[in-house]
């Protein structure tokens, strides 16, 4: 009776061990995904931002060409607006059906990929 006792004590020890290490593994998993999703959402901001930088210049330059072609800076500027309008229109008329979805899908496959080097 009492090697059954030792027997249940020392198996009760070993899954108490087993589901603590199981538990300090999902939360480093987490850890690591969320680390990695900090450092790649920091990247991509700094991109976008370089990105904008490059974007507003160009446009300026665009703007001021267009502008000394047609011997009138507000047309040439104005040119540009209209572009960047009708850019922000097509946009939101595909947001719901294209942008957003794709967008959702990239962050849960990122989310779930367990071969992240």
């Amino acid at each position: 009776m009492q090697e059954l006792k030792t027997k249940v004590n020392d198996l009760s020890e070993d899954v108490e061990a087993y589901v603590e290490a199981y538990y300090e593994l999902k939360v480093l998993k987490l850890s690591e995904k969320a680390s990695l999703m900090a450092s790649q959402s920091i990247a991509a901001s700094a991109m976008i931002l370089l990105f904008i930088f490059i974007l507003a210049f160009a446009s300026i330059a665009l703007g001021w060409w267009l502008g000394q072609r047609l011997a009138n800076m507000a047309a040439g500027f104005s040119i540009v607006a209209g572009i960047y309008t009708l850019l922000f229109l097509l946009t939101l008329m595909l947001r719901k059906k294209l942008i957003i979805p794709e967008i959702r899908n990239m962050i849960i496959k990122k989310m779930f990929d367990d071969n992240d080097n």
